[in-house]
């Protein structure tokens, strides 16, 4: 009996010690709840705006410099100003030495240099240049990480002229305007004086220009005069005064408000037409009927978005095809006004090709683009070699690229409705927390057990 008695003692202490052990693993063990710190560039960024913008030689040079990652999380804090020198700078104008020397690996540190010089962490228009009174200077630091070169001066010529780093005319001002940053275009590059001097130091030269002067006036061979230098190039069709959400009347109209555009009330776009245009072409291109038939029978978007076209706005038409168009419910197409909203939520107030979403996606990985559905967003990721829309189970891919393009309607065929991604998940259960009994220590109910066992006590409780 007294084995017994021994046995269960020894059994009771080696539970102890089991538990015992299992608790303090558990509270040794920290617990892993990784982070994702994936990031997402909108579309209307002024960095996607310079990969696609008329500045090719400079948007090579900042991705072989290896700086968007530099620039994304710049512009995730704080407006940028970016000034843009001219492919002609940068083709030839610029010592072929010059350019060889920035093109070298080892010499990857000056060419971030030479282009975070011409970035001002904060945004500076052409209407908060220095006055024409004498003497009038702004200083602004830049990206550039040399302390002796972080600082550009804004200055006006002789003649009121608007002046970069004391050399370089601003010969485009304002040319791209974004909600993080603008876009200057400059007429020559700026080098700052620690990159001159890594050039020097290459060369083992004391005195040597990165930038070739200003030659003799070139003849013209056909007429034997004096090249004139260009004027400046205005924009065709710069952008309206007002965003396209405050052309949009309230509701589910999209009647412009009385807002100047490029052509004004003359309607210099003949939206309209582009419309009619645009809808006769998905016809004509089969597959796309019931789209066809909600923007112009079951809605008026068809002639809202030629009002909006009128007044010089662009869009972009993600178009679902009929396959996709059939899997809609009648619930979802039953109540006022879904049929608008659907239709809104496909409507992007840019103009974006297959081959600038392509390029975009490509680059940054997700792209979010804004959709007259506010405040929704669709967002773009690479997929298979092509685009796809959406999240989750209500994604959809491009599938006929560049339907219609005409430089202010661009339609894109896809496979599928989007809907916002809040709406396509269903509302979480709540978890009702019920609250425990409050109980002693593990510790010291297991040692209660074991005094219980030796009859020393007859509950602990």
């Amino acid at each position: 009996m007294s084995s017994l008695k021994n046995y269960g003692a020894f059994r009771l202490t080696f539970i102890f010690f089991t538990i015992l052990l299992t608790s303090i693993n558990a509270t040794a063990l920290p617990h892993q709840n990784p982070k994702s710190t994936s990031t997402q560039i909108n579309s209307n960024s002024v960095l996607v705006a310079l990969l696609d913008s008329h500045y090719t030689e400079l948007s090579e040079l900042v991705e072989k410099a290896l700086l968007l990652q530099t620039l994304e999380q710049t512009v995730a804090r704080h407006n940028i100003t970016i000034f843009a020198p001219n492919n002609e700078a940068l083709e030839r104008q610029m010592d072929p030495e010059f350019k060889r020397f920035l093109l070298e690996p080892r010499n990857l540190k000056s060419l971030q240099n030479l282009l975070l010089f011409h970035i001002i962490p904060s945004r500076v228009g052409s209407k908060e240049w220095p006055g024409e009174e004498l003497g009038a200077v702004a200083h602004h630091e830049t990206l550039c990480v040399d302390g002796t070169d972080n600082r550009l001066p804004l200055t006006r010529g002789n003649s009121g002229e608007k002046i970069v780093g004391g050399l370089a005319k601003l010969t485009r001002p304002d040319d791209v305007i974004r909600p993080d940053g603008l876009i200057h275009g400059i007429e020559r590059l700026l080098v700052p004086r620690s990159v001159q001097e890594d050039f020097n130091r290459r060369r083992s030269l004391t005195s040597i220009s990165a930038v070739l002067p200003e030659g003799a006036p070139v003849m013209d061979p056909r007429t034997h005069r004096l090249k004139k230098k260009p004027d400046t190039p205005v924009p065709s069709g710069s952008p309206p005064a007002l965003p396209i959400y405050d052309a949009m009347a309230p509701g589910p109209s999209l009647a412009p408000a009385p807002a100047p555009g490029p052509g004004g009330p003359r309607h210099h776009f003949d939206g309209e037409s582009q419309v009619k245009d645009f809808i006769q072409t998905l016809l004509h291109y089969g597959g796309y009927n019931e789209l066809a038939d909600i923007l112009v029978n079951l809605t008026s978007l068809a002639t809202e978005m030629g009002k909006l076209v009128s007044e010089g706005y662009v869009l972009t038409v993600l178009a679902p095809n009929d396959e996709a168009m059939a899997k809609l419910t009648t619930d979802q197409l039953s109540d006022p006004g879904a049929p608008e909203q659907i239709m809104y939520y496909h409507l992007i107030p840019e103009y974006q090709t297959e081959e600038s979403m392509y390029n975009s996606v490509r680059r940054f990985g997700k792209v979010q683009y804004d959709t007259l559905r506010l405040p929704h967003k669709v967002v773009a990721e690479e997929a298979d070699g092509s685009v796809k829309f959406g999240q989750g189970e209500g994604s959809a891919y491009l599938f006929d690229p560049d339907i219609y393009t005409d430089g202010r309607i661009s339609v894109q065929g896809i496979d599928g409705v989007l809907l916002p991604f809040q709406e396509t998940t269903e509302k979480p259960t709540v978890d009702v927390k019920v609250v425990a009994k409050q109980r002693r220590g593990k510790l010291l109910e297991v040692a209660c057990s074991i005094a219980e066992a030796f009859g020393r006590f007859t509950s602990c409780y």
